[in-house]
């Protein structure tokens, strides 16, 4: 398996209002360091899985909407916990819809599995990573 890794980052504020969060139940902001990987079981006619300028372009676009906002008031997350699993987990969606509408280029037809991984801190991390 081959993959490209791009990162960027996200600083977002918002609540986690249940008590097993403990003082992460109220309003707080986040720095994350977002990672995508692109996974391909080969690479085309010039040795590339994906296009790494399109991957940095795509996770960009991907974690724009997020960038300095309170999750708390967007409409994508009303009903939810905005924990780093469930902020992955969009992430990864978003970047699947990007990869289907081709964003990726050609490369993204070859794209078999997608990672994410959001940094909380330099000691916690989480992701989702599944089939594309």
């Amino acid at each position: 398996m081959f993959a490209v890794e791009v990162r960027d980052h996200m600083m977002i504020a918002h609540s986690l209002p249940r008590e097993v969060f403990g003082p992460a139940q109220a309003m707080h902001g986040a720095t994350f360091v977002v990672d995508a990987a692109f996974m391909t079981e080969d690479l085309d006619e010039n040795g590339l899985g994906v296009d790494i300028g399109l991957a940095t372009a795509v996770l960009k676009d991907a974690v724009a909407p997020l960038n300095y906002q309170n999750l708390d008031e967007l409409d994508v997350f009303r009903g939810k916990i905005t924990t780093t699993e469930v902020l992955a987990k969009h992430i990864f969606d978003d970047l699947r819809r990007r990869i289907d509408a081709g964003e990726l280029g050609p490369g993204g037809k070859r794209v078999c599995r997608l990672k994410i991984t959001l940094h909380e801190s330099h000691v916690a991390r989480a992701w989702y990573e599944a089939a594309v």
